[in-house]
């Protein structure tokens, strides 16, 4: 059963669901962080200008934004899509926000002096920090390369981990945080990465290309967005062009594929409930977020 939470969301990404029932995500178009209460209202936590891509919580309970620097866009048929790097391009950065107050704090701009291009996705670990994907900015003639970085949530660092990456997205980590996940965009592919400690990773050997083992790629045309993780290990990735979440197991190989009829543009989700039995997903295109029931129950973030 599929049930509308919230319409006319400005292509929505990132939902978080919050201990008193509401939802917070981003609406990238509209750039803001906004909360959808238990009765469907929309309130605007904060404008953050630019284009926020992911949230997460902190363990300081800020929200933590990747904000790609904002889009052109451009209509089909009536719908908004993304398109290429526009003319008042602002860079991308990581942002946190107070849920209480609005206020906005730039934390991260760039990494070993290399500004941040377009950053997508993050997901916190138990000891305060977070993985991050920088997607990079697209342009007509040209793409950037993508990478998985990890920062403390304190400014205090921030450090390359995975570079390059194709279009690098969404980001996850397993029931054990032994293992950090990242989807690629372009590709359909889903990468796994042993995680040694914070921010650091065995390698995997050649032919791996970025020292990571392949999980799975899609064997149709799709676009891999954000994912979430259940409790059991699968990894569940939003899927644009087949319009539904692809569960992925953490050995390898489609567990199963969950189609949301409702639009194509599936663009993120997150768990929520008291069990976790229901997933909330953002339908970027519609600009939707709904809710489905949910045969496994989700993995309990960090924070």
């Amino acid at each position: 059963m599929t049930r509308v939470l919230a319409d006319d969301l400005w292509f929505p990404e990132g939902p978080v669901a919050l201990d008193d029932g509401s939802v917070v995500l981003v609406e990238i178009r509209r750039q803001t962080l906004t909360r959808i209460t238990r009765d469907g209202r929309k309130e605007i936590v904060a404008t953050l200008g630019g284009g926020p891509n992911g949230a997460a919580i902190g363990p300081d309970g800020l929200c933590y934004i990747c904000n790609n620097g904002g889009f052109d866009w451009v209509q089909r048929q009536g719908v908004w899509f993304p398109s290429h790097q526009p003319a008042d391009y602002s860079g991308g950065r990581i942002e946190r926000v107070d849920l209480n107050t609005g206020r906005v704090e730039v934390l991260y701009t760039e990494v070993d002096g290399i500004p941040l291009r377009g950053p997508n996705d993050l997901v916190f670990d138990g000891q305060g920090g977070f993985w991050f994907t920088d997607l990079g900015k697209g342009r007509a003639r040209d793409l950037d390369r993508g990478g998985l970085y990890y920062a403390r949530a304190d400014g205090s660092s921030v450090k390359k981990v995975v570079y390059p990456l194709m279009t690098s997205n969404g980001v996850g980590l397993s029931p054990d945080g032994r293992t950090v996940y990242v989807a690629e965009t372009q590709t359909a592919r889903l990468w796994a990465f042993e995680v040694t400690g914070p921010g650091e990773i065995a390698r995997a050997p050649h032919p791996s290309p970025n020292g990571g083992r392949l999980l799975y790629a899609s064997p149709v045309p799709a676009s891999y967005d954000s994912l979430a993780v259940e409790a059991g290990g699968n990894i569940c990735v939003a899927t644009i062009l087949q319009g539904g979440i692809s569960v992925i197991a953490p050995q390898g190989g489609l567990v199963e594929f969950v189609p949301t009829p409702q639009d194509w543009v599936v663009t993120n989700l997150c768990f929520a409930g008291p069990d976790r039995r229901k997933a909330l997903v953002t339908l970027s295109g519609a600009g939707l977020l709904v809710e489905l029931d949910w045969a496994r129950p989700g993995l309990k973030l960090a924070y």
